[in-house]
């Protein structure tokens, strides 16, 4: 399964711009409910606001909607669903408040006030990758823990749910593509002697790499 890209968690991120304050929203979702649920949630928190602009992507269905609610027509949905598609996000809501300072911004003024405020929203719900990984359970001894810790490092995996117990208990996601050199290595450095198993696939948050 491809992987994708989306925010790692809900954010605020707000500037003013010629005494118009701009405030915007980011959050992840997973359906055009969620992301309905999310606009509406902040339109009633801004319901004095002059403009509450959204835009929202969404993988299942492939769903892309906006609204420049009010705004001049071209000037602020798209900039905010453009922002979206520039940085090949998906399963992610975008609101941006407006309080209007009295001071015309102009077409183009709005464009990028739009697109600034979902910029800096984004950025501030952390842009991830989500890869479709294999998740193991792994038992080793203590007189092996060193040597599993190193090839979890050399092959750049981040055990967790630790558990010190008899044995060393941990947890870690793999790629998929990665699983049959993550059992081979893992067996190898212990001699066969590490237990592990896998107990479920699923998409996994991951750094955000250039070759993504």
């Amino acid at each position: 399964m491809n992987g994708y890209k989306t925010v790692e968690k809900e954010s605020v991120a707000e500037f003013t711009e010629k005494k118009s304050r701009f405030i915007g929203y980011a959050c992840p979702v997973k359906t055009e409910e969620e992301a309905l649920a999310f606009v509406n949630k902040i339109k009633k928190k801004h319901a004095d606001a002059r403009h509450n602009v959204y835009a929202y992507v969404v993988r299942d269905n492939n769903i892309q909607r906006f609204s420049d609610d009010g705004e001049p027509q071209g000037t602020a949905g798209i900039p905010v669903l453009d922002t979206i598609r520039k940085q090949e996000l998906t399963d992610i809501a975008l609101v941006v408040t407006r309080y209007f300072g009295g001071i015309l911004l102009g077409g183009g003024g709005l464009v990028r006030a739009y697109g600034h405020a979902a910029s800096i929203a984004i950025e501030a719900a952390k842009p991830v990758c989500m890869s479709y990984s294999a998740i193991y359970r792994v038992k080793v001894s203590y007189t092996l823990w060193g040597k599993v810790e190193y090839e979890m490092r050399k092959m750049e995996l981040s055990p967790y749910d630790m558990v010190y117990d008899s044995d060393v208990y941990f947890s870690v996601s793999v790629l998929l593509e990665k699983v049959g050199k993550f059992e081979k290595n893992l067996t190898e450095a212990t001699g066969g002697q590490a237990e592990f198993s896998k107990f479920d696939e699923k998409f996994v948050a991951t750094e955000i790499k250039e070759e993504f």
